[in-house]
């Protein structure tokens, strides 16, 4: 099979300006997901869609091939899978068919090639359309996340079959990281969604699920690179 990674880093951030190519313990934080996909065996090129130029210099640098992202899939507006499919129809008419898509977040510096080469499997294992990957929850639905009713009053946002009164007892739930994402360019190209078809995962721990948005979470992952040392 033929794998293309993809990295899809724009240049406006709000919540952290400037953050794909921030500097993460002395590397730009765009080169983490290339140096990933380069390293992983089921990965065959890896491409990086951006808007901005100095992303653009990073990820050429980093050893990734270069996909110009039109403005108007660059804005805050623009929903991610109308690049996806850019990217997509792109590869396609430069490289030729490929077989897997997969997705890799430039906010997810913490993931390991375990995990990359982990969903590239899980989705052919099982037959599935897409495999995301996820992390166990801090919080449940079934216990203690709750939902404004009216009157200024809360209720619990998944009501239990039965009465939960321990977080033990509670259905286990998982968060969707951006760790990875592994599907095939036919499903992107025509469905719309991550949940458009059938979906499976892999689990993801939390030291490598790290989502960067703002400063606090870059702070995070420093400390925890740190403690690598």
């Amino acid at each position: 099979m033929k794998n293309f990674a993809f990295i899809f880093a724009r240049g406006g951030s709000k919540g952290l300006p400037g953050k794909n190519i921030k500097p993460l313990a002395g590397k730009p934080l765009l080169q983490y997901s290339v140096d990933t996909a380069l390293a992983s065996p089921s990965i065959n090129k890896v491409f990086v869609s951006t808007d901005d130029t100095d992303i653009a210099k990073v990820a050429i640098e980093s050893g990734a091939v270069l996909i110009e992202r039109p403005a108007e899939l660059a804005s805050d507006t623009s929903p991610e899978w109308l690049s996806w499919r850019h990217a997509i129809e792109w590869v396609q008419q430069h490289y030729g068919e490929f077989d897997g898509f997969i997705s890799l977040p430039a906010t997810s510096p913490l993931r390991g090639v375990i995990d990359v080469e982990a969903a590239i499997k899980q989705r052919i294992k099982v037959d599935a359309d897409m495999c995301i990957s996820v992390t166990p929850a801090s919080r449940s639905p079934y216990f203690n996340m709750v939902k404004i009713t009216q009157g200024d009053l809360v209720s619990l946002v998944n009501e239990p079959e039965s009465d939960v009164t321990r977080r033990q007892d509670a259905p286990e739930v998982f968060d969707i990281t951006t760790v990875v994402y592994a599907t095939t360019p036919q499903f992107v190209l025509n469905h719309y969604g991550l949940f458009s078809g059938k979906v499976t995962s892999i689990e993801v721990p939390k030291a490598r699920a790290v989502d960067i948005d703002d400063i606090y979470d870059f702070r995070l992952a420093e400390a925890i690179l740190q403690d690598e040392e």
